[in-house]
């Protein structure tokens, strides 16, 4: 009798980072549930990986939909426990936080930390916690991000998330010792995938506030430093399956390009010296001549 694959749910496979992990995984000779938001890249990722991947059509956000995907996991695999959870999906727009509309600011926070916790609740049995399944206990993987423990201007939402999805994952971790079932954080530096084809698109957007010209100029250096400079999706997804498989695994890795100059000195600067070189380099200084004009919140 052949032996049975490992079992992996990735969230957020369309593209990115959760698409690389997807494939990966199953050239590792894993099993892949994917999760994807349609039709379209649900037969699409089916046309490219076969019998190899299942597709799981839900909102991480949407707690009925992931009550049925984590149904069809489950009955999938019968009686044996899920070996792994990667919360990738999410989303991530950019304002300032005193104009940014709130309801994208809700947008991220809702998909990127409650549907963070979601999933895991939704999949948290079959990985073990649920004592009538048998099999090695599963490890649940989150990506968070550098911005997890760096705030970069205009990025509010976005780093808030990401900071919450750190403590919570701390919190994770501790919890489900009682199941056995241990959670690491995989928090990449800026990676090179389609979500930098996206910002581009709100550049003018803040114009008419004290931090359009700034904002703009932000948007373009990021969108080039992760063309330019970014990891590659495929590095990141190497990285996901080590936290999976390491026998002792990190409790966190932070996989960067430049690790030195996007990891490390960040940390270790000042925190009033980094202010002033991002404030001066985005044009974020007080103006000498004048005051701001009133910036209504």
């Amino acid at each position: 009798m052949a032996p049975v694959p490992p079992s992996l749910v990735v969230t957020g496979t369309s593209s990115g980072i959760g698409y690389a992990v997807a494939g990966l995984a199953i050239a590792q000779g894993w099993r892949v549930f994917g999760s994807v938001r349609n039709e379209a890249d649900a037969a699409r990722l089916t046309g490219e990986f076969g019998d190899l991947l299942t597709p799981l059509i839900f909102d991480v956000r949407d707690e009925a939909a992931l009550a049925v995907a984590a149904k069809t996991v489950h009955a999938s695999l019968g009686s044996a426990t899920l070996n792994g959870l990667v919360n990738n999906a999410g989303i991530g727009l950019g304002g300032p936080v005193l104009h940014q509309p709130l309801d994208e600011f809700r947008a991220v926070l809702d998909t990127n930390i409650l549907g963070t916790l979601l999933a895991t609740r939704a999949f948290t049995p079959l990985l073990g916690a649920d004592q009538t399944l048998s099999g090695r206990k599963g490890r649940i993987v989150n990506i968070t991000s550098i911005a997890g423990k760096i705030g970069s201007p205009f990025a509010g939402a976005y780093v808030a998330s990401k900071f919450a999805v750190e403590g919570l994952s701390e919190v994770m971790r501790r919890e489900l010792k009682l199941y056995g079932i241990d959670v690491v954080v995989v928090a990449p530096a800026t990676v090179d995938t389609p979500i930098w084809d996206q910002p581009e698109g709100a550049i003018g957007r803040y114009a008419a506030t004290d931090y359009g010209r700034a904002f703009d100029k932000g948007v373009r250096t990021i969108v080039r430093a992760g063309h330019r400079h970014g990891l590659q999706a495929k590095d990141v997804a190497k990285t996901v399956m080590k936290a999976l498989t390491a026998r002792r695994p990190r409790l966190r890795y932070a996989p960067a390009q430049h690790a030195l100059m996007e990891q490390a000195l960040p940390k270790l600067a000042p925190k009033r010296v980094t202010d002033f070189v991002i404030a001066h380099s985005l044009g974020l200084m007080p103006d000498e001549k004048k005051a701001l004009r009133g910036v209504s919140v």
